[in-house]
């Protein structure tokens, strides 16, 4: 594990995307919360959540930060695409990149698992760091 100890306290903040390819059928299905395991996107908002705070615990030698807001939310394409974003902030002496792509993996795959049952074809793909401010190099990538 990296030693932060001697490394300043800042405000950091990043964001997270990740894309799920789906029939439109099953797009029009999700976003009108008609699944037989109910609405998707409540849950998957959920389990990204929990997902970006349990972090830690699931990337070996990665930090257990203080969160301070972690979002997740959906936007779509209007044919067969789903988006899925996390963005968090924390004020510590490393970053939180880590725990919102965490976040928008499971998010995605909570997706994933509540569709399907009517999609098999369904992809989870372009898992990416949208941008990441403090610490020593801020990062956007468009």
């Amino acid at each position: 594990m990296v030693d932060v100890g001697e490394k300043p306290f800042s405000r950091r903040t990043a964001k997270a995307k990740a894309t799920i390819k789906m029939k439109e059928e099953t797009l029009s299905a999700l976003l009108s919360s008609q699944l037989k395991k109910g609405d998707a996107l409540a849950a998957a908002r959920i389990a990204g959540i929990m997902a970006g705070k349990k972090t830690s615990e699931l990337i070996p030698l990665c930090h257990n930060i203080p969160i301070e807001k972690l979002e997740i939310s959906f936007e779509n394409n209007q044919k067969d695409e789903l988006y899925v974003f996390a963005s968090a902030v924390c004020t510590y002496k490393t970053g939180i990149e880590m725990e919102v792509l965490t976040a928008v993996s499971v998010a995605a795959l909570t997706v994933y698992d509540m569709c399907k049952a009517i999609d098999r074809e369904m992809t989870v793909e372009e898992i990416k760091l949208l941008e990441k401010t403090g610490g020593k190099s801020d990062f956007k990538n468009d």
